[in-house]
């Protein structure tokens, strides 16, 4: 199958593409790793208003790093997961102090950057720089192993087969092999969906294992994680009441906001652990670095 299937799903790309601004041509390395960043467990609609605001406000690392931590995580609204916030902020004072505010192209400095793994680094070489890197997210697994290995679903996580397989199908013009990567995305995305795929639509139909073997149709959809009450709600409760402040909230406050004192006193713990919350003075909390 080789690079065919690849190459189909480019010319489906280049007719089909979803209008997305962070493809739009002259797009910057750090617009694009923003991007990447926040449609991580975010859907498009969403990301779309918030990368915007984002980088009107903030359109070099030098302009976040220049922010306050705090800044960061308020700017990132509900956009959900706020260490990524932390993260990117992190990141940028990183572009700033070892790259001269650069985003980096080559992929084994992108990976030393704070909250960059392995898929963020290859999509900012791929997307931002041309390069031919295999762009693994679970999109992309889906489509590889239905559509090479004849699987309806790929395993939990991506490993080094993984990005073996997908290497293996990208053509050698690293253009063109970018845009393999982005092509493949979209299709897993919009067209190879794990629940309900739209196996007539698809631009790999006639090349799909998984065809080939009878395959196809609606598919189990994965059980929706359950979020009213748990701990995520509650920080979630606690870190908005604290972005709408531009004071310390004093800890009597944020107990009225959950009546669940052991639970809500756990979520609090966790936001000051994971460095989106500090506690300023005793039993006065605040968003990190806004005091």
């Amino acid at each position: 199958m080789g690079t065919d299937l690849a190459l189909a799903a480019v010319r489906w790309f280049d007719r089909n593409a979803r209008d997305l601004p962070w493809r739009h041509p002259g797009t910057s390395a750090w617009a694009i790793l923003v991007s990447e960043v926040m449609l991580q467990q975010t859907p498009v609609p969403r990301v779309i208003p918030a990368w915007r605001a984002w980088l009107d406000r903030w359109p070099t690392p030098a302009a976040l790093a220049a922010d306050t931590p705090a800044g960061a995580i308020r700017a990132w609204g509900r956009l959900g997961y706020p260490r990524r916030a932390l993260r990117l902020h992190a990141c940028a004072a990183a572009i700033v102090a070892r790259h001269g505010g650069s985003v980096p192209s080559d992929v084994d400095a992108l990976l030393a950057l704070p909250g960059i793994g392995t898929y963020t680094a290859r999509a900012v070489a791929a997307f931002a720089y041309g390069q031919r890197h295999p762009v693994v997210d679970t999109n992309v697994r889906r489509v590889v192993a239905r559509a090479v290995a004849g699987e309806p679903d790929a395993g939990p996580a991506t490993t080094a087969a993984d990005l073996t397989a997908v290497a293996a199908l990208l053509p050698a013009e690293p253009a063109v092999a970018a845009r393999a990567s982005a092509a493949l995305m979209e299709i897993g995305a919009v067209v190879c969906t794990a629940r309900t795929p739209r196996c007539a639509e698809c631009p790999l139909r006639t090349r799909c294992a998984w065809q080939a073997n009878g395959a196809g149709g609606d598919r189990p959809g994965r059980r929706t994680q359950r979020y009213t009450g748990t701990d995520r709600q509650v920080r979630g409760i606690l870190l908005a009441a604290l972005r709408e402040s531009r004071v310390p909230v004093a800890r009597a406050q944020l107990d009225l906001l959950w009546t669940d004192g052991a639970q809500r006193d756990r979520a609090l713990a966790g936001l000051v652990v994971d460095g989106l919350v500090e506690e300023v003075a005793p039993s006065r909390f605040a968003l990190a670095g806004d005091a």
